[in-house]
Parts: C-alpha cells; sequence; structure tokens
C-alpha cells in the first residue's frame, strides 16, 4: 500500500505519534488526511481535514463515517494508558473501551469504504501485547486483546481484498510514556516506519529500535505459526 494520492484516516490525531502520522502522509503525498480528534483541531495544510471523533461515541463515529465517501487506509492509533493494579476494575473497562472497542467500532464503520478501496487497516497497539508491563496492567490486557482482535480481522478479511496489520511499538517519547524513564524513539521515526512496513505488507510493524529486537523471533515463532494455522479454519463465505 503506497499512501501516494490515498486517502487516509487517523484517529488520536492531536499528538504524539497520531500528530506525527499525518505529518509523515503529508511528506509521503497523500491526497487527503482526515485527522480523527476527541476536540478541535487546525492544521494549515489544506489536505488535512478535522474530525471531531471521540472513538467511543457512536453518535461521531456514525457520522463520521457518513461524511466520508472514499477511504484507502484507517489507522487506529487513539488510545490511552492509565497507571494501575488491577485493583479498579473500572480502569480496565475504561481501557477497554478505547484501545480494543474504539478500534473495533471505527472498524466495523468505514469498512464498507475499505472493502471497495481494497484498502488497509492498521491497529496501533503495542510490545505488551506481548509482554504486560506491570505499571499498566489495565492498558497491557487491553492491548493484548487488540491484537488478537486484529488477527482475527486479519483472517476474516483475507478474501476480501482489505490487509490488517499490527503496529507493535516500543517506548515512544510521547505524553503517554513522559514518566517512565528508559530509552524512547521519537514519534517522527515511529510514523515513518509505520509507512515503510505498510508499504511493504508486513502483517507485524516493528517501528522502534526496542521493537525490532523482538521482530525476527515474533515473526518465525511458534505464536505466529499458531495464527496462520489459525486462519486457515475461516471457512468459505465467513467474513466481518
Amino acid at each position: 500500500m503506497n499512501i501516494v494520492k490515498k486517502t487516509v484516516l487517523i484517529t488520536g490525531a492531536n499528538r504524539g505519534i497520531g500528530q506525527a502520522l499525518v505529518e509523515e502522509a503529508l511528506r509521503r503525498d497523500a491526497q487527503r488526511v482526515y485527522a480523527g480528534t476527541r476536540g478541535p483541531l487546525e492544521h494549515s495544510d489544506s489536505r488535512v481535514i478535522p474530525l471531531t471523533l471521540d472513538v467511543t461515541n457512536a453518535e461521531q463515529i456514525r457520522r463520521a463515517a457518513s461524511d466520508i465517501d472514499s477511504l484507502d487506509v484507517l489507522i487506529n492509533n487513539a488510545g490511552i494508558s492509565i497507571p494501575d493494579n488491577l485493583s479498579r476494575p473500572e480502569v480496565i473497562e475504561h481501557h477497554l473501551a478505547v484501545n480494543l472497542f474504539g478500534s473495533l467500532n471505527v472498524t466495523r464503520a468505514f469498512l464498507p469504504l475499505l472493502k471497495r478501496s481494497r484498502g488497509a487497516i492498521v491497529n496501533n497497539i503495542s510490545t505488551v501485547a506481548l509482554a504486560p508491563l506491570a505499571i499498566i496492567p489495565g492498558y497491557s490486557i487491553s492491548k493484548a486483546a487488540a491484537l488478537s482482535m486484529t488477527q482475527s480481522l486479519k483472517a476474516l478479511l483475507a478474501s476480501q481484498g482489505v490487509t490488517v496489520h499490527a503496529v507493535l511499538t516500543g517506548p515512544v517519547d510521547t505524553g503517554m510514556t513522559r514518566g517512565i524513564d528508559y530509552p524512547k524513539a521519537s514519534p517522527e521515526s515511529v510514523a515513518a516506519a509505520i509507512f515503510d512496513g505498510l508499504e511493504k505488507g508486513e502483517e507485524e510493524i516493528f517501528p522502534d529500535p526496542l521493537s525490532q529486537t523482538v521482530a525476527e523471533g515474533w515473526r518465525s515463532g511458534p505464536a505466529k505459526a499458531l495464527e496462520r494455522l489459525s486462519a486457515a479454519f475461516v471457512p468459505p463465505g465467513v467474513a466481518l
């Protein structure tokens, strides 16, 4: 998927990786970039179209889908991370509402357009989907669920021309990781690597130095082999 002259929708586009993805899409000559945010957004480039889109708001999702008439790439980037210790179920539920169901509901709303364009879905997940980080277990749980959802979408949509990609990011220098004392990649480098991976057709994109240390082990490991085996069990005609 080369995004030159393509239409892209990015959720959580007001800061961090989302903001960097908007700029990278413009740099790669996307025709139109829908920037989904919960609050107002202004941009000097006329190719950027601000979109009020809280991924937990069903009406905003419906309205956004009705306002867009064509789409080639959907990047589910919106997410939250709240420190917890598994003592408050409502924190886990909040993570799931945004990081899992938000992405799923946005995907379902825009799927007809993506099927028409034979487009791509990119879900920005995290390496904590593979191994949880104990200081953010609710976030880790939601990202593990989001990875499983992404794998399911990939199998269900394989026969319909829509590709599905999981971005497994390590630490990135954003507001979400401000309190973590660890080497971090820049949002700009991660955004560029995400589009590089999309253009190469990588099912899992490892866009930063830390995540790249596990990339080969994941791609050649038993979990990936089992995923491919399980995908073969999708009966003909069964699709989302």
